[in-house]
Parts: C-alpha cells; sequence; structure tokens
C-alpha cells in the first residue's frame, strides 16, 4: 500500500474549529492538509488503532521539517462513542502501551531565505508575474480569472473566477487558497496557505508566481 497516497476528501466541520485550524497552520507556517492528517494519525493512535500508515512517521509539512510522533496510547475502549461494535478486524490493536505524552506542535523551520518576519512591517512585497512587476500595497490582493473581481486577473478558465489571494496581517503576507479548483503548487506541493518570504515561488496551475521584498 503506497502510504504517501492521497485522495480529496468532503466532509462537515464546526467553523470554529476550522478557523482554528487556518490560525494554527499560520502560525506553524504549514497547510491545512497536513494539521488535519496529522490531527486524525494522533487521534487513532490515541485509542490504539494502528494501521500500515502508524509507523510512517509524520507526513511532510511545507515550511518546515515533521513534528515526532508520540507513543501508542491507552487500551481501547470497545467501538466509538455512540456505537456498539469493536474495531474492524484489518486494524491491528494493542493493550499493552503506556499513556501518550501531550503532543507537541509542529516545530518551525527559518526559511533558507530572507525570512518576511526579518523585514520592516512597512517594507512592500511585490509580486513578479509574466516579466511585470505589481506593488501588493492593500491588506488583501486578490489573483483570479474575473477582471472586475481581481487585483491580479489572469485569463484562463483552469483559473478560477477568486483563486486566491495575497492578505497583510500585521505586517506580514500570507497566500491563502480561496477554494479554487486546481489550488496553490508550492514546492510540488498542493497548499492551502503559507507565509509568503523573500524569492518565494508558487504555480497556479502552469502559471508563476515570483514574490520579492527587494525594491529592486
Amino acid at each position: 500500500m503506497d502510504q504517501s497516497k492521497k485522495t480529496m476528501r468532503h466532509f462537515y466541520c464546526r467553523d470554529v474549529l476550522w478557523e482554528t485550524f487556518e490560525q494554527m497552520a499560520n502560525d506553524f507556517d504549514c497547510s491545512i492538509d497536513y494539521l488535519i492528517n496529522e490531527a486524525m494519525r494522533y487521534y487513532a493512535r490515541s485509542k490504539n488503532y494502528q494501521s500500515a500508515m502508524a509507523s510512517s512517521g509524520p507526513l511532510p509539512q511545507a515550511g518546515g521539517p515533521p513534528a515526532p510522533g508520540p507513543p501508542y496510547g491507552q487500551p481501547p475502549t470497545a467501538g466509538y462513542p455512540g456505537q456498539g461494535h469493536s474495531p474492524s478486524p484489518n486494524v491491528a490493536r494493542r493493550t499493552n502501551a503506556p499513556p501518550p505524552p501531550p503532543v507537541a506542535p509542529p516545530a518551525r523551520r527559518p526559511s533558507p531565505s530572507q525570512p518576511a518576519a526579518d523585514y520592516d512591517a512597512a517594507a512592500t512585497l511585490y509580486l513578479l508575474y509574466n516579466n511585470q512587476r505589481y506593488p501588493i500595497n492593500k491588506d488583501q490582493f486578490i489573483i483570479g480569472r474575473g477582471s472586475k473581481t481581481s487585483d491580479l486577473p489572469i485569463k484562463d478558465g483552469n483559473i478560477s473566477r477568486k483563486h486566491a489571494a495575497v492578505i497583510r496581517r500585521n505586517g506580514t503576507f500570507y497566500i491563502k487558497d480561496l477554494g479554487s479548483t486546481n489550488g496553490i503548487d508550492y514546492k510540488g506541493m498542493r497548499i492551502d496557505n503559507k507565509r509568503i518570504d523573500e524569492g518565494d515561488v508558487f504555480h497556479l496551475c502552469d502559471y508563476e508566481l515570483r514574490f520579492t521584498y527587494r525594491g529592486d
């Protein structure tokens, strides 16, 4: 079984939980996908449900190294809350493992290039696209297909009407997917949002977006 394989899922989520995970993703400089996968993996471990993935270690995250996983948790109860059945026979169980320690947040890794935090809060971010230079001088800079709704319109059917946004928060810039169909790629990974560091390059379909804080 390919332990790195991912499949698009659809689920309902409480708004307050999603907002919390968005804030965590910004603070830890990683994607919401990574946090949700880690949360599911830790919960399965705490209930002693050990699948083939349990020994593979944490998933990679954008902008930081994998966080170390805790040991397996306490003995499982019979079935999930509200259900009267035992776990699937295809899932291995452990009943003599020590209690898990508190889960530590993913460690943050400094950017190999100069990070945005090193710049003065009044520094201007520039977007380099199609041999043109666009200053980001507003709190929300929209990139998308719609010419009237976008600050940077890209006329391509694969680009969503409102595809992504560059958001300024407390002097720091982030790029965020606005629920687009084809998403944002960063170093070969699809991301939901990320802090923008000097020289970061993102791809929207076949289009390259390069960012710099240098005025020259």
